[in-house]
This record gives structure tokens, sequence and C-alpha cells, in this order.
């Protein structure tokens, strides 16, 4: 899916490398394999074992860091983010990894997720004297653990872990340490990798390849990693939960080539389209997905339907971020800059185009639109997840279900908003048996709330947006 104007983002991705001389760059290389979990801002941060040195800044990797910039981040150990700002705002200082400096030492933050009580916990240290810089989540934490500074570091993290609810995968480092932590339900995905006698830590397991790392395992729900030049230590911060891990990550999110919780992307995309062919089987000529996260199930239907796939929709890889401000009749037109229909494969034919998901209907209007008039006879619309009705509030830019075409209208009535000729959604059962095939158990298993409603965690009222608490 391209994104529905304001389409489905996630907020971010983590990498870490410890133990390396070329931290930086291999963080470079590793956050560029993680771009598509962020495109507004990115930074790194390393360590030479005496100071933790800073770069960040808006845009792409390739705009942010320069080779002397890469080549001033010396160090043997370095931690790094792409953001997508769902939780506080696009400001520059909200950009990670967040970097503090004390009497004690520095400390660096970065994390992938949303805290459902953040604004609690943000009220309760204003209230004790805290001063807060930004308006990130993430700042929070730092705060926790810079309160606990009678314990020991490793304790005070624990600590800080402990009050903290929702969504999240960090990775905190100072002078000598790297601490690694994945939140009791592991609704985000994190692995431990490592490169000769490096270690490395990814949001998805793709950056592994593109650095030449070697993939060990996924970072524990309730888990914290102690990582220095001694090794890797293990301990918890909470006992074993039902892991809730992100359905969306199999759906949107996550690279095809990753893999999560053992199983890989393509294959569990591929086996959503089979079952949604299964459940909503229709005569056509062709298949085709939207580029790029649909293709995998897009061939999934084909197979399992034996209506032949095609490359019905071409994306424009060269589209890149403009300051031309376009006229309203303009940026209607704009999905035609991402995406065009192909004449010579849909004119005259009955075509199933396969989606991954429906957020607010925007986009799948305009290419149904762009189908038929590059002359396709019918367009039925066929989405590989159930329809989203629900707000996420663990780090999802779905907060306020007043978006959300599926909160407020019948699959009749969204079919007939976007001009399909039919639509049909994939199940939750459908959904659930694609990723986990039968295997979900106190490690297995996925968080489905935006599509069921029935959440994880507790949901706190100042997490919800305006309209949810109208």
């Amino acid at each position: 899916m391209l994104g529905e104007i304001k389409g489905l983002n996630e907020e971010c991705g983590i990498f870490g490398v410890w133990g390396h001389q070329d931290s930086a760059q291999l963080t470079y290389y590793g956050l560029h394999a993680l771009q598509h979990r962020g495109q507004e801002g990115a930074g790194i941060v390393t360590t030479d074992g005496e100071q933790l040195k800073l770069a960040k800044g808006h845009g792409l990797i390739n705009e942010v860091f320069s080779e002397n910039q890469l080549d001033d981040l010396s160090g043997h150990a370095s931690i790094g983010h792409v953001r997508y700002a769902t939780a506080g705002d696009g400001g520059y200082e909200n950009i990670q990894p967040l970097l503090f400096r004390s009497q004690t030492g520095g400390l660096a933050l970065a994390h992938n997720g949303n805290l459902v009580n953040a604004q609690a916990l943000k009220n309760q240290l204003e209230a004790q004297g805290s001063i807060l810089q930004t308006t990130s989540d993430t700042e929070v934490v730092a705060h926790l653990i810079k309160r606990a500074r009678h314990l020991p570091l490793e304790q005070a993290i624990m600590e800080a872990l402990s009050m903290i609810k929702g969504a999240y995968a960090f990775l905190v480092m100072t002078e000598d340490r790297m601490f690694v932590a994945n939140d009791p339900r592991g609704l985000r995905p994190l692995s431990l990798g490592h490169l000769g006698e490096s270690w490395i830590v990814s949001s998805e397991t793709c950056a592994f390849d593109v650095v030449g790392a070697e993939y060990d395992r996924e970072i524990d729900p309730g888990e914290l990693l102690i990582i220095s030049d001694e090794g890797v230590e293990s301990k918890r911060f909470s006992a074993p939960i039902q892991r809730t891990l992100c359905s969306m990550e199999y759906v949107y999110f996550s690279r095809p080539d990753s893999n999560l919780d053992g199983k890989n992307v393509h294959a569990s995309r591929k086996r959503m389209g089979k079952s949604l062919a299964e459940e909503a089987p229709i005569d056509a000529d062709v298949v085709t997905g939207v580029p790029d996260s649909s293709i995998s199930a897009a061939i999934g239907y084909a197979e399992a339907s034996g209506i032949p796939y095609e490359l019905g929709l071409i994306k424009n890889r060269y589209v890149g971020r403009t300051f031309i401000q376009p006229s309203q009749e303009l940026r209607e037109q704009g999905v035609k800059m991402k995406l065009s229909a192909v004449r010579g494969i849909v004119e005259g034919k009955r075509v199933v185009m396969v989606d991954d998901s429906i957020v607010r209907g925007t986009t799948s209007r305009r290419i149904v639109k762009m189908l038929k008039e590059a002359g396709a006879k019918e367009v039925h619309v066929r989405i590989a997840s159930p329809p989203i009705k629900n707000p996420c509030y663990y780090g999802i830019d779905t907060s306020n279900s007043g978006e959300l075409i599926a909160a407020n209208n019948s699959i009749e009535e969204i079919e007939e908003q976007i001009g399909a000729d039919s639509l049909a959604f994939l199940s939750v059962q459908g959904l659930n048996d694609s990723i986990y095939q039968g295997e979900e158990s106190l490690r297995h298993g996925g968080c489905m709330a935006c599509f069921t409603g029935n959440y994880p965690t507790e949901i706190y009222p100042n997490t919800m947006h305006p309209y949810e608490k109208a």
C-alpha cells in the first residue's frame, strides 16, 4: 500500500553496534536497511569509551549524514534511529537518539514504539521538578532512569522499565555499556546478531544481511541485555507474558526479507493471499498487487486462485520529497506521481487488485479509478488483512478512529466509496492462521487490537486522541 495520504506509518527503527571500529558506518548501513520504518529524521550516537558523540537531522539517511560526519563519529559502539513522528512532533529536538549529559556521565536512548502512560508519567515528573526538553515519550524514560540515581545504572534502567506501559524496544547506551530491552509483551520486533566478535542489534533481521552480520536470536519480551567489552549478559525485568507482536509488522511494516518470530514476512504474506483467495474467490482475468508490501499477498492470491499474476501497477521509485506546494487539483492527482497503471495489462480485463490494508480509503479510491481509466473492465479489491476498525496506541499513527473508514462504514459502503466492483477483507482467523499456522503459544502470538479492539495492555485516557475521549 502506498499510504492513504497520511497512510499507515510506523514510528521508527533502531540499530546498534558494539565492538567494531567502524560502528558509525555499520549503523548508517543498518539504518538504511530500516529506512522504510521512518523517513522524517535520523540520528547516530557513538562512544569511544570516554565520550558520547551525536549527529542527527531531518530527512532520509543519505540526506542527514555525509562521509565526513560519519568519520567524525569515531568509536567502537553506536546506536542509531530512523523516525516517523507519531508521539510528539517532528521537531529537531525529538529526533533520536536523545543524548543527555550529566556529571555522572552521558546517556543516549533510541526507542521504537509508544508508551500508553507517557502523559501520566510526564505529569508526575514535572510535579517532582523535572524539566522536559522534548515532547517525545523517550525522554520520560531518561528522567525515570536518572531519578533512580541511588541505584546502580542497570537496576535504575530495570526500575524505569517496570514503570512504563505500552510498546517499546529500547537501546540505551553509556560510555561503556549498551542496554537492550523489549517490552513484556514483545509488541515491537528486536533481534540480536553478530559480525565476527561484534554484537549487532536491529529492529529487523534484514539489516543483518545488509551489514554482513549473522542472526542469533530475538530479544525476548521482558528481557534486558547488557552488552559491554566483557560480552553479553541477559536479565529479566518482567515475568513471561503471552507475546503479542504487532500483526501489522507481518501485514505491512516489515520488509519481506525480514524474519519475525522465526517466520519469514514474504512467506507469511503469501499465505495471507492464499487464504484470501479461499475466503473471497472471484471470476477475473488478472491479479495485481499494489507495490510494494502487497506484492507477496497478490502472488499468493494468484497461486491459490489459478488467475495469472501480472504487473498491473508500477511504482515510480524516483519520487522524492519536494518543496513545491501543489494546488488542490494537482494534489488530488498526486498518487499518479507514485503509481501508474499498465494499460497494456489491465485494458479490457477483470482485475483483482490486492492490497495489504485500507486505512482511510483515499488511496484505494484513486487506484481503483486509475485502473478503470486505464481500461479495466472490472476492479475487484481484495484486502489481505481484516478491516482496521480500532485505533492503535502502540506506535502507529491511527490513534483517531474518526479517520478509519472501516470504523464508520460497512464493507458494502466502503466498496461504494472506493468505486470497486466488489470488496472483501481477510478474516481475523485467516490472518492469524496465515501468520502462526496453529503455533500460538506463550512465545508466539500477535496483537490484533486494530482489527478486534482487544488491547493487550491497559489504555490510559490521556493516551487517546481527543476524538476518542469525546
